[in-house]
């Protein structure tokens, strides 16, 4: 093992990296997903996309990582010195900066309707004025870039305490407030008038709904709720210990990941359907009906100030260790201390991501192929970067890395163990590409 940091516990382990991949596409996206696509046909293709796609991808990323004890670019090249693979590192780097600069916007969104929330001047209205409360202050110059200053400011000051004073620590704090605030809603939730036909919508499903654009969908939501080619996994396992289990870590991670998932379904869609909401929302349903929503329940006040303080915290853990990614890559590539390089890319991300705020307002009449600047990143991301960077990093580990680095890194000993690894391989080298392909394609051809 370097002398490189590293995770303390075991504990600080699993909660860093389930923060990492916990976070809007959990509580924000995955409901409009799972509306959009018929529920619990929906539920049922996310959780077979996660156990045979999800699980395999992420423990390529750990293997890459962990082996090489390095950030996202310095592991490919070390594993695959003087060859085109070390390319795949630049790629993790580069999507995470480009997910960064408009994700602290949304991250500035939620702490702005937390402070609302907080504040008790969110509730009273109707959908039709929260749509134009949210469409006034997302276009606005000033409220939104002050937001995602302030979210940039609390991520910098914890990263730049390092892996385990910061990030570690951090975790170990957010995350199970993060858990205790989603018990608490979905409890709630269950309780209310019409929670049955909620719940039966996102658990049973309605195969009359079930298309291949729902099994495409669960993939990538699966890809995009786990942090999945962005090279997060991989920078978080390269401060691992040698006695972390990467395939129960990966489990575990995606055991949670899922149940968070199902956990903002069950806040959700109870609430939806018992004020006469649909669940075919899309993207604006936190923002846009969430709070009408909160206004007809008892206790309104409380029960929207935890919501938004859940979705802040789940925000604000993916960004942390998406940042994670590029300061490692920036403090060890150009030999300097990890607080320059913070304030670097703080400031590179204040500027950037200010431009995409600005998209919706003063720059809105900025397209680039009828989208704004906000979009346009978001669109290269997800439907790009993301899917390519997965693709990649999988064949890779799949076809080109030595079999004895990756027996190494999973343990593997005796029959069952030669057994399993070829069945992963398998996975590694067909499965995961081809399916990810398949998103990907779709994606841009959408």
């Amino acid at each position: 093992m370097s002398r490189r940091a590293h995770f303390a516990t075991k504990f600080g382990v699993l909660m860093a990296t389930v923060g990492s991949a916990v976070g809007l596409g959990n509580i924000w996206r995955f409901p409009y997903q799972a509306g959009e696509n018929g529920g619990g046909a929906f539920l049922l293709t996310y959780a077979l996309a996660v156990l045979l796609i999800g699980i395999p991808a992420m423990v390529a990323e750990f293997i890459v990582g962990r082996e090489s004890h390095l950030n996202a670019v310095g592991a490919f090249k070390k594993i695959a010195p003087k060859k085109a693979w070390g390319g795949i590192g630049y790629l993790g780097v580069f999507t995470g900066f480009m997910i960064d600069c408009y994700y602290c916007v949304v991250t500035g969104w939620t702490l702005y309707y937390l402070f609302l929330a907080a504040s008790d001047n969110l509730l009273g209205l109707s959908v039709d004025q929260y749509s134009l409360m949210f469409s006034t202050y997302s276009s606005s110059v000033f409220p939104p870039i002050f937001a995602l200053v302030s979210v940039i400011l609390i991520t910098g000051v914890i990263v730049s305490l390092g892996v385990q004073k910061g990030i570690e620590t951090a975790s170990k704090i957010m995350m199970p407030l993060l858990f205790l605030l989603l018990l608490a809603l979905a409890v709630n939730s269950c309780l209310l008038e019409d929670s049955q036909t909620g719940l039966e919508f996102l658990f049973i499903p309605n195969w009359s709904e079930f298309t291949i654009d729902t099994i495409l969908s669960a993939i990538g939501q699966a890809f995009f709720s786990l942090s999945l080619g962005m090279a997060c996994l991989v920078t978080y396992s390269s401060y691992f210990t040698d006695d972390v289990n990467l395939i129960g870590t990966a489990s575990k991670i995606s055991v949670i990941d899922m149940g968070v998932a199902v956990l903002a379904g069950v806040i959700i869609f109870p609430a939806v359907f018992t004020f006469g909401m649909e669940p075919e929302q899309g993207p604006g349903l936190v923002f846009k009906v969430l709070p009408n929503v909160f206004s007809q329940m008892p206790l309104g006040y409380l029960w929207s100030l935890l919501f938004y303080a859940l979705l802040f915290l789940a925000a604000l853990t993916s960004f942390i260790s998406i940042t994670e990614v590029v300061v490692a890559y920036i403090s060890e590539a150009f030999k300097i201390s990890r607080v320059k390089s913070v304030i670097l890319t703080g400031l590179t991300f204040t500027l950037l991501g200010s431009v995409c705020s600005l998209s919706f307002g003063p720059l809105s009449g900025f397209t680039i192929a009828d989208k704004n600047i906000f979009d346009s990143l978001d669109y290269l991301a997800t439907n790009i970067l993301l899917p390519l960077g997965g693709i990649l990093t999988s064949i890779f580990v799949g076809w080109r890395l030595d079999r004895k680095v990756i027996e190494k890194q999973l343990n593997i000993k005796g029959k069952k163990g030669a057994a399993f690894l070829k069945v992963y391989i398998f996975f590694l080298r067909y499965i995961v590409p081809a399916s990810v392909t398949c998103v990907l394609v779709t994606g841009l051809l959408s």
